[in-house]
């Protein structure tokens, strides 16, 4: 985990400790151990289980987390995925960070599993899209790429994507690349959105290192994925859904975005089990 996510991890326990963990403190002493158990509450792909032991660090040092499975695993549900051992404190004030981040992340890469099976095309890869909720984007992103996706360019400045309001402010295609290309090393890569086959033959003869067909038909991506030289890749995206996913199967596109990864997430049900907060070691729910 990166600097900055940690900082992040930070911000969440600030807002959910505030000046201190009322329930925990004013029942438990410092010193009080116990144990308990991460159950999934639902079958899917699990990720983000690092988070754990990083906010239990963060806190105090004083308790351990052990995963019973790994990131990427599928589970079922009633499936233990990890221990945690320590201070009484250090588990019921992490708790809640920890299982937000754990449910929405196992939520991403679930979702993430299911789009590749629905697309089936090993051909095409698929990419999340910047519609991460504020805060959450090193994690979402990890969560995708944990459930088997790719991810697109992080924020905006690891990239460049010239879409309709870029273009129109700058007059065309043409203008917009030349004015970046004029700017920028040979590590960057400039993408463009393209809506007509007029506008992709001009991406074409710009030199645009990605070309996106945004919302378009399955048969218009088609036709048009012929029409790009093999030096420049394509992707797909606007208007893709479940529903219609497989339809883009086998139209020779490169990528395909899906903002739906991140920005619709379903939370994957996960909990935190202990024996009402025992002292020392408890006896742990044996699950099948």
């Amino acid at each position: 985990m990166n600097l900055q996510a940690k900082e992040q991890l930070k911000t969440f326990l600030i807002e959910d400790i505030g000046t201190g963990d009322l329930s925990a403190d004013l029942i438990f002493d410092a010193h009080e151990q116990a144990s308990g158990v991460f159950v999934a509450k639902a079958e899917g792909i699990i990720a983000g289980l690092e988070v754990a032991q990083q906010v239990y660090d963060l806190l105090s040092q004083d308790a351990t987390f052990i995963p019973t499975v790994a990131d990427g695993d599928r589970v079922k549900k009633g499936e233990i995925i990890g221990r945690a051992t320590g201070n009484i404190r250090t588990l019921l004030t992490g708790e809640r960070v920890i299982l937000n981040l754990l449910q929405r992340m196992s939520g991403i890469a679930t979702f993430t599993d299911i789009a590749i099976q629905t697309l089936n095309d090993s051909t095409i890869k698929i990419c999340d899209t910047r519609k991460t909720a504020p805060g959450l984007r090193y994690f979402d992103k990890l969560a995708v790429k944990i459930g088997g996706g790719f991810n697109h360019r992080v924020g905006l400045y690891d990239g460049v994507m010239l879409k309709d309001n870029h273009i129109a402010y700058a007059g065309s295609i043409s203008k917009a690349v030349k004015k970046v290309r004029e700017q920028i090393g040979q590590m960057v890569k400039i993408e463009v959105e393209i809506e007509t086959e007029a506008q992709l033959l001009e991406a074409i003869d710009a030199k645009a290192d990605i070309i996106m067909f945004d919302n378009r038909t399955p048969e218009q991506v088609a036709a048009w994925t012929k029409l790009v030289p093999e030096t420049i890749l394509t992707e797909i995206s606007g208007g893709i859904t479940l529903d219609n996913l497989a339809d883009y199967a086998h139209t020779g596109a490169d990528y395909l975005s899906l903002g739906a990864l991140t920005h619709s997430v379903l939370a994957f049900d996960i909990s935190f089990n202990s024996q009402n907060g025992e002292k020392g070691e408890v006896n742990l729910p044996h699950v099948d």
